[in-house]
């Protein structure tokens, strides 16, 4: 049996189900709002797995600020690292702009998220330093911590009295090297919806030394009063000592950026390595992400679409007896009783019968005999998109309890 043999049986029923190929999915050309469907196969799909929170993927402006970008730069500009020669006046505009919007005095563009915190954290420790993380965190700080040549110690998911007692054994060890501690979390947790536990986080500054990162990825652009992130929701903006943010959830773009005081960010621009080794964030990006965070800024209408399009989701399928867990922000997770083949044929059932398309997850990211399928609420779903769901997520509910996925088990050749 070659590599490629061994893997795909691994993969087991979804590497059989679950295919990528050209032509498989397409989205309609539309003017205005991107409205939350995909061609598949040549049929229709209602889609809740799209990163658009806010719905600015298709708005007229942003396609306009785009084209613009694109026809007055072209795709290869800049060409370099922004150390060297891949700098513009539009690079910094934007990050004085996503700097002020968050709080912070200053903000270094990132040209991709993911590679982004990794690099944060590899810039930001050394040996002599610990690092106290969250157990749910992202697979992109987890990578980050992977780099670290030091300790590091994890707490229990979004609990303080955990998150205390590792600071204490952090606190022991850097006595001793003579380094410092470095906390981890989250703004919003990508597949519970939970918002981590800033506040309280923030609050143990007063019994330990240490510096606060979190990675707002989702609730950069849809939590708080004005959008600025779940440590406005929080209010404990000065609390956090590093804010990353991503443009790939409310912007409906490519980047991200990191924010701090003006020394730590210049810090990151000359000792991230993502960075200093890697191209720019390409101009017509920048020039798009410029109008994104305008309208982002300046249309609050677009953040109470999302917010009344998760509530009344989330109020419905909680009256239906659904769990949704702890999620206390737009991300709704939906948790039924099930094993791999039941998630695989419900999952099926949903998109070939039902026309409906969401993320599933599975063990090993939640505990075996669970099936939790994500939704993603955005600003351009409609109230008859949520209610085709709840009547959908109803039936295939009653099928599951009923133990037909397991009799009929759906395949795709």
């Amino acid at each position: 049996m070659d590599i490629f043999e061994k893997i795909t049986k691994h993969m087991g029923p979804l590497g059989q189900h679950h295919k990528w190929s050209h032509g498989y999915f397409s989205f309609p050309k539309l003017e205005g709002d991107i409205a939350p469907h995909m061609n598949f196969r040549g049929k229709e799909h209602l889609v809740w797995s799209l990163n658009n929170y806010l719905g600015l993927a298709n708005h007229p402006e942003v396609r306009e600020a785009d084209l613009k970008g694109a026809a007055e730069f072209g795709m290869a500009y800049p060409m370099g690292a922004r150390m060297m020669s891949g700098n513009s006046k539009y690079h910094e505009q934007l990050e004085q702009e996503l700097a002020a919007f968050v709080g912070k005095p200053d903000a270094f563009l990132l040209n991709y998220g993911y590679q982004g915190m990794v690099s944060i954290i590899d810039s930001l420790v050394d040996r002599n330093d610990v690092i106290v993380y969250d157990a749910e965190s992202h697979a992109c700080i987890i990578d980050g911590l992977r780099l670290h040549m030091g300790k590091r110690f994890v707490y229990k998911h979004n609990d303080i009295d955990s998150a205390r007692k590792q600071l204490e054994r952090a606190t022991r060890l850097v006595e001793q090297s003579g380094g410092g501690i470095l906390v981890i979390t989250e703004g919003v947790f990508g597949m519970s919806g939970a918002q981590g536990k800033l506040k309280e986080l923030v609050d143990l500054k007063k019994e330990f030394n240490f510096r606060l990162l979190i990675d707002d990825a989702h609730g950069f652009g849809t939590m708080g009063a004005t959008g600025a992130g779940t440590h406005e929701a929080q209010n404990c903006i000065d609390g956090v000592d590093v804010y990353f943010g991503t443009f790939a959830k409310s912007m409906a773009g490519i980047g991200a950026f990191v924010a701090s005081t003006e020394d730590m960010t210049n810090f990151f621009r000359y000792n991230m390595r993502s960075q200093t080794f890697a191209k720019a964030l390409p101009m017509p990006m920048v020039i798009g992400l410029l109008k994104r965070l305008e309208l982002l800024k300046n249309n609050p209408e677009l953040r109470e679409k999302l917010w009344n399009v998760a509530n009344t989701l989330q109020k419905g399928l909680r009256e239906r007896g659904f769990d949704l867990g702890v999620t206390n922000t737009m991300v709704t997770p939906v948790f039924l009783k099930g094993e791999l083949l039941d998630a695989t044929a419900l999952t099926m059932d949903l998109r070939e019968n039902y026309g409906i398309f969401c993320s599933i997850v599975v063990y090993p990211v939640i505990p075996k005999g669970l099936i939790e399928l994500r939704l993603i609420p955005t600003a351009v779903h409609t109230m008859e998109d949520v209610q085709r769901t709840l009547d959908a997520f109803s039936e295939v509910s009653d099928k599951l309890k009923s133990g037909y996925y397991k009799e009929n088990q759906f395949s795709i050749a």
